[in-house]
């Protein structure tokens, strides 16, 4: 059993040593004085650190709003995509009506079509849409929270389908007999309950919204301040030489609020991806 555990132990080490080697050069490349970086050092340290780069990604111009912008995207899409698919998951599992499974195959259909595919679709409908209710059109930022969370909801459905399911009936009818109509059981009981699935389904949609790149360049055309946190990288590129110090300084200060909003709601990841339901 010792045997056993050292094995996992040393498997688990090497898997986070390939997991954190990415993190580490990004951060290393940060730090790196421009001289190094363009000499192409290879060294896996630097004995003189530099905040240059990320002098010169807060310089650029109207980061601070790309930054709001993607923040104020993230929360949306994460607030409406959890509480649409927690509802959805309500009805799926614990009411019976037509067409039923049909629905349950097309939720599963609509998360196997590739992003990609639809792009260019998408790109007419949002200019439809803007053309009766331009606040969901293009070049606003209605029209990427209208189709991030269209495309969280699937995957969270599925996930807190489960959870719900896996709650007790006779829970439900203990809260019938103490006089709880169903408002009072779903919001009261049913919610603290899938909690954990509620946190792990937030997190997949702020990963997925936070890090767009593909719906951000394609629905925001012309609006410069409608533009995400992504697409503030993008001006970094040059075409004679790239800032690599600046593309990866601002590849950190886009990790850290993923970082924070995992540790923020990591106590609870664990049991969600778990699947666990605690009464």
């Amino acid at each position: 059993m010792t045997l056993r555990r050292l094995r996992n132990d040393i498997a688990g080490l090497l898997v986070a040593l390939v997991v954190a080697l990415p993190l580490y050069w990004m951060l290393l490349s940060a730090l790196r004085p421009r001289a190094e970086l363009e000499a192409g050092d290879t060294a896996p340290y630097t004995l003189a650190p530099s905040l240059d780069s990320f002098r010169r990604v807060l310089t650029v111009d109207g980061f601070g709003q790309y930054l709001l912008n993607s923040a104020l995207v993230a929360v949306v899409v994460v607030t409406a995509s959890t509480l649409c698919a927690f509802l959805a998951a309500v009805a799926l599992t614990r009411y019976r009506f037509r067409l039923r499974t049909t629905l349950l195959v097309m939720v599963l259909v609509a998360q196997m079509v590739p992003v990609e595919a639809l792009t260019i679709p998408l790109f007419f409908l949002m200019r439809a849409v803007g053309q009766g209710v331009p606040e969901l059109g293009l070049n606003h930022l209605g029209s990427l929270m209208l189709v991030h969370t269209a495309f969280a909801l699937p995957l969270a459905i599925w996930m807190l389908r489960s959870f719900v399911s896996a709650v007790p009936r006779e829970l439900e009818e203990a809260a019938w007999l103490d006089g709880a109509g169903s408002l009072a059981f779903v919001t009261r009981v049913l919610f603290p309950l899938v909690a954990p699935g509620v946190v792990a389904c937030s997190i997949f949609s702020f990963i997925m919204t936070w890090n767009d790149f593909l719906f951000a360049r394609t629905f925001i055309i012309s609006a410069q301040e409608n533009q995400t946190l992504p697409i503030a990288l993008l001006s970094l590129f040059k075409p004679d030489q790239n800032d690599w110090g600046g593309i990866m300084a601002g590849s950190v200060l886009m990790t850290i609020p993923v970082l924070v909003f995992f540790l923020f709601v990591q106590h609870r990841l664990a049991s969600g991806l778990g699947g666990a339901v605690k009464g």
